[in-house]
């Protein structure tokens, strides 16, 4: 039989347990036992060794038994911790979700609005060309001849107005701009 237990001639004893017995017999000086029937002393150790194994067997397995109730406890409560964590994920995951779609809205608005940073900015910088158009002391001079301004038209003006009005300016005229009006017509003869 496997695991070393076998029947003495159907005596139900382990064959160690023979084996040792009858060793202790024979360093006594005892002859062995006749082989066909053992003796009741010898069943009746058996039989107590043999129960007193089992029970502590019993008692062993008894613990694994209340070791392992208390892993399946805590296996129950792991696996209702692991749907409750699975559940928030799955909420965080939708948050999250949502949070992406919101952002993707504001970088198409942000685009949107800096295109009108830019366009607002140029509307203002015309605003206030027009608002400084507007609020200056224009002068027009007609009659002049054609090119008699020459290259500087600033130190032109300086020049001739006070000599046409004959008012000498203290301080010199300051002109904010001078410029002419129309294009430049060449073929024109100029006055020196």
């Amino acid at each position: 039989m496997p695991g070393g237990w076998s029947s003495h001639k159907n005596s139900g004893k382990p064959v160690r347990q023979m084996l040792f017995s009858e060793a202790l017999l024979q360093a006594k000086g005892v002859p062995p036992p006749m082989a066909t029937q053992p003796s009741a002393t010898h069943l009746n150790m058996a039989d107590s060794a043999q129960e007193s194994t089992m029970d502590r067997i019993l008692q062993e397995i008894s613990a694994v038994a209340r070791r392992l109730e208390g892993m399946d406890s805590a296996m129950v409560s792991l696996v209702v911790e692991t749907k409750s964590i699975r559940t928030e994920i799955a909420s965080f995951q939708i948050c999250v979700l949502g949070l992406e779609q919101r952002v993707s809205k504001v970088e198409v608005h942000s685009s949107f609005f800096q295109d009108r940073d830019q366009e607002l900015l140029f509307l203002r910088s015309k605003l206030t060309d027009l608002e400084d158009r507007s609020q200056r002391d224009n002068v027009g001079f007609i009659g002049f001849p054609e090119n008699i301004e020459g290259e500087d038209l600033h130190r032109f003006l300086r020049d001739t107005l006070p000599r046409l009005t004959g008012i000498t300016f203290e301080p010199p005229l300051e002109f904010q701009r001078a410029h002419r009006l129309g294009p430049r017509r060449t073929g024109m003869d100029t006055l020196p």
